[in-house]
């Protein structure tokens, strides 16, 4: 990327929507840039570097919150890396428990579906299953 360039070359330069940017803006996840003599916005290496973290971090499923935080962390790079370590295993953490829940899912949709007689729709078991029970 230029030494300065518009919203439209960093939102290619990084896959993400123009849209996207400025709310990451309005947030504070990325610093308000400076303004060209016209009005524009006017983006530098910083947001270039600044927004590839954040759409990484978004790819690993972090939530803004983290994000918020390890880019605080991010800047003081002399500062020990045990903050980032927590962040991250509780993350895989969260990831774990959706793993988890997806796989229980599976098995039960597997169950629904091997129950099946291939008869008709009155007799389905996926049907019954997820029709409410009627006292």
């Amino acid at each position: 990327m230029e030494k300065s360039t518009n919203i439209g070359a960093l939102a290619k330069a990084t896959g993400t929507k123009i849209e996207t940017i400025r709310w990451y803006e309005r947030v504070g996840l990325l610093p308000t840039p400076a303004r060209t003599s016209g009005n524009y916005r006017a983006y530098n290496e910083v947001h270039l570097g600044r927004l590839s973290f954040i759409r990484r971090a978004r790819d690993l499923g972090f939530s803004l919150e983290q994000i918020r935080a390890l880019l605080d962390l991010s800047e003081d790079r002399e500062r020990s890396c045990e903050a980032v370590d927590v962040i991250a295993r509780q993350h895989l953490g969260e990831v774990d428990r959706k793993i988890a829940d997806l796989q229980a899912l599976r098995r039960e949709l597997d169950s629904l579906i091997g129950q099946c007689r291939h008869g008709n729709v009155a007799q389905c078991r996926i049907i019954e299953a997820l029709a409410p029970t009627v006292s």
